[in-house]
């Protein structure tokens, strides 16, 4: 039951915030969403919202399990990048925990983590484990082609600040290594 509420939460929580994205001065704006969508927090939260849905249709199934595992691993990383690195970067993480910020980085991992761990038991092996890199590593490759790599009128800007004073490398190893530690950490508590 407590899989079932949790998982509910965030399927419709981030189902309404994500449509919202979608809308700009009361008119639906596909311009508007694409913007959006750049940032890891949206994409992080709609992923997990799937496979949060995934798991309330087929409460069964491994691959599922292991959907779910995925997404929860990419807003973890979501949550922890926010109190970790943006909130000290920025001098306070009260702008990053207003709105519908408050859910994206905080709330709706949060429930995503306690359902993963406390109602969703079932064993995680260290190769499952490793999915949970992938939105992290895909999304890490895509930001350091947009921001470095892309031609220019395409590049975006370095809206998390990972190339200040061309310090990319070692964002980038941090990136991986953090994710890395949330996938380890997810499994200790999954396995416990």
């Amino acid at each position: 039951m407590g899989s079932v509420v949790c998982n509910a939460c965030i399927f419709f929580i981030t189902a309404i915030l994500v449509l919202r994205v979608f809308r700009k001065d009361g008119k639906w704006s596909a311009a508007n969403a694409r913007n959006a969508f750049r940032f890891f927090t949206v994409q992080s939260n709609a992923f997990c919202a799937l496979s949060a849905l995934c798991m309330l249709l087929y409460p069964a199934s491994r691959w599922a399990f292991l959907f779910k595992y995925t997404g929860t691993a990419a807003v973890t990383v979501t949550m922890l990048t926010v109190f970790l690195f943006l909130g000290p970067s920025i001098g306070s993480l009260k702008p990053l925990l207003k709105g519908s910020d408050l859910f994206m980085h905080l709330i709706t991992p949060l429930l995503a983590i306690f359902s993963f761990v406390l109602f969703e038991k079932r064993g995680l092996g260290f190769a499952a484990a490793l999915l949970g890199m992938l939105p992290i590593v895909l999304y890490g490759c895509w930001y350091l082609y947009k921001i470095l790599y892309a031609p220019a009128e395409k590049r975006w800007e370095d809206f998390y600040g990972y190339n200040k004073g061309g310090k990319w490398p070692a964002a980038f190893a941090g990136m991986m290594a953090g994710g890395f530690a949330v996938c380890m950490m997810l499994m200790g508590l999954q396995n416990c």
